[in-house]
């Protein structure tokens, strides 16, 4: 953590279960070279899960209102390096094996395909740029790095590709993120995520399923490469008619006029080679509902108190 005594977060941190005996938290800055040197020192394997998408530069002008040096520099440089930093902290420690998130975002080819897999199926990060998307870019550009510089450290690298995530967070901020805070809208009688449902679908996982994947591609020695962290596409309609049947009085988008598109196509067999059984979306849907109306952070709040 940046700060490890930060209010907003070490005090969650440390109320998660086995926290007291299992959990030791440390300062750092992925934008510091180096400064993953004392966390990693005895470790065995490095998880990368920190890579948050960044939509806009430090002044708030959005990713897509810039060119390519202000969008490498301001948007996709800061997370590659960062995770450069992490990974070379890792080398100098010993430490080969790592596990990093990235995003289906890096698996887009152009033109796009019916059935798209890990291995051969890579987003162009150039066309990414020329369509202002750096924030999708950075992670095809981080992967590529990454993979770089893993072989040439003898490193051990998987890299799990997630897009939506469901199920319970770890910190109250985070249900400032989606899908959390347009369902927490729908429960509360607001507007979920669209005025009008749009022709197109979503990718969706539930995060213990994504971190059940990272312990399988640590876990089993011959792992290593792309591995989707999806359960799988559902087109938008879909979705809202499942949340319609889990939470009947909830406003409802405006209905899809045109033919719907076909949801996005995986081959999931390497997914499915590391052996997790991932929820399917009808279950993490409500799974992530029950959990928002459990207002779960207030009972910790209370606990700790």
């Amino acid at each position: 953590m940046r700060d490890p005594s930060a209010p907003n977060k070490a005090p969650f941190l440390n109320a998660l279960p086995g926290a007291p005996e299992t959990l030791r938290l440390f300062g750092a800055d992925m934008a510091e070279e180096g400064s993953f040197d004392a966390a990693l020192a005895g470790t065995d394997c490095v998880f990368i899960a920190c890579l948050i998408p960044v939509y806009a530069g430090p002044s708030g002008k959005p990713a897509r209102e810039m060119d390519d040096e202000q969008g490498y520099a301001e948007i996709i440089m800061p997370t590659v390096n960062g995770c450069m930093n992490i990974l070379r902290s890792a080398v100098r420690q010993g430490v080969r094996n790592a596990v990093i998130c990235s995003s289906t975002s890096s698996t887009n080819p152009v033109p796009p395909v019916p059935i798209k897999n890990e291995v051969e199926h890579w987003s162009d990060e150039n066309e990414q740029c020329r369509a202002k998307k750096y924030t999708s870019a950075t992670k095809t550009v981080m992967e590529k790095a990454a993979m770089k510089l893993a072989a040439e450290n003898d490193v051990r690298l998987s890299i799990i590709l997630p897009t939506g995530m469901y199920g319970p967070v770890v910190l109250p901020e985070q249900m400032n993120g989606n899908p959390h805070v347009w369902l927490q809208s729908l429960i509360n009688g607001g507007e979920g995520r669209h005025k009008k449902v749009p022709n197109d679908s979503s990718s969706m996982s539930h995060l213990h399923d994504l971190a059940a994947l990272f312990l399988a591609a640590y876990e089993n020695p011959r792992a290593s490469g792309r591995y989707f962290g999806v359960y799988d596409s559902w087109h938008w309609q879909d979705i809202y008619a499942e949340l319609q049947k889990i939470l009947p009085d909830i406003k409802m988008p405006e209905p899809l006029i045109e033919p719907p598109v076909a949801p996005t196509g995986f081959d999931f067999t390497r997914r499915d080679s590391l052996g997790v059984v991932m929820r399917d979306i009808p279950t993490m849907l409500r799974q992530t509902i029950e959990w928002i109306q459990s207002d779960p952070f207030k009972s910790k709040a209370t606990v700790r108190s």
